[in-house]
């Protein structure tokens, strides 16, 4: 493909800091998205600023500190270092003709900031790789609504999802065979984020995906089929939620007697609040309170090796095929 390439990776956000302030301007950005949020602004909005902006900051704060390093955001730290992986990867693959920026959805850097950026690098063409395996539109299509008011159609492609790319389901086989080295669990938990019921439509794929995937992973880990659970987690407000979910699973095998849990997040390609709080920390003090012994939270890829290669073989795969597309 002639000229330089720009290519995206997308991912979600993060607050700045695990501040009020901070947490409430991620979330006002986050929460206003239609994509996230499918109900009439009439009557969205006002519960957002009058509930919602009030008192739910402080609760993610505290989440958030919970979780907080000294170089900053987890899931900004892992995306800057895939960032950097992905790119030197596609470099050494296609002769330094790729141009690779973060950009988040929702806080800093910002997906227009990328864009930005690889304007200036003096790309043309701009690929974009959403980090979300399994395609939602309240994620992987808010960016393409995103996208499409920064790059001109035309000089824009965006991979709208990679859950059964043979790399990726070997980088998540690869983290659970290091993990049940170290000790085999009664159960592993696949937990996927979860979205609202009335979301699923025959444009709505998110549940067939998490389900391919999940497939692909019982086919090859080596526990009975009946020790291998798919969940959902990170259910948010009254609303019927797509499930099981992940509690609900993990009560039922501490009821069962289970007392060893290994929990895996597929759909996460960064650990960030969702999984290092909201199971590495909370679920996991549910597990042991309903009589459990442990819970072990396995890492997500993050910039392991393996799923820098995947990524970048993701991206190479839609480079060669967008080229023939446009005979190139």
């Amino acid at each position: 493909m002639s000229g330089r390439i720009g290519v995206i990776l997308a991912n979600l956000g993060t607050p700045d800091a695990p501040t009020y302030s901070a947490v409430r301007r991620f979330l006002r950005d986050f929460l206003s998205d239609r994509r996230v949020i499918q109900l009439s602004r009439w009557i969205w909005l006002p519960i957002l600023y009058l509930f919602v902006l009030t008192l739910r900051p402080f609760r993610s704060a505290k989440a958030y500190r919970k979780i907080w390093t000294p170089a900053g955001s987890p899931l900004l730290i892992h995306g800057r270092a895939q960032e950097s992986g992905v790119g030197r990867e596609l470099n050494q693959r296609l002769d330094d003709q790729i141009e690779v920026a973060l950009g988040m959805a929702y806080g800093t850097p910002s997906l227009e900031s990328a864009a930005a950026q690889l304007k200036a690098a003096g790309c043309k063409r701009v690929l974009c790789l959403p980090l979300y395996p399994q395609y939602s539109g309240t994620t992987t299509g808010s960016i393409i609504d995103q996208l499409n008011g920064l790059v001109a159609a035309e000089d824009l492609n965006i991979i709208r999802s990679y859950e059964g790319h043979p790399l990726y389901i070997k980088a998540l086989l690869n983290s659970i065979d290091e993990a049940f080295k170290a000790r085999r669990p009664q159960a592993l938990v696949l937990s996927f984020h979860s979205i609202p019921l009335h979301y699923l439509n025959e444009n709505e794929p998110y549940r067939d995906q998490c389900e391919r995937t999940a497939r692909l992973l019982r086919e090859a880990i080596g526990l009975p089929a009946n020790a291998i659970h798919l969940a959902y987690q990170s259910r948010f407000g009254p609303t019927r939620w797509l499930g099981p979910s992940t509690l609900e699973i993990l009560a039922k095998l501490a009821g069962q007697g289970v007392k060893t849990v290994d929990v895996i997040c597929p759909g996460f390609s960064s650990d960030c609040l969702e999984t290092l709080e909201e199971i590495g920390i909370a679920a996991r003090e549910e597990f042991l309170e309903l009589g459990g012994e442990e819970l072990r939270l396995i890492p997500c890829l993050n910039d392991r090796e393996d799923h820098i290669q995947a990524l970048s073989v993701v991206i190479s795969e839609e480079l060669l095929r967008w080229q023939e597309s446009r005979g190139l």
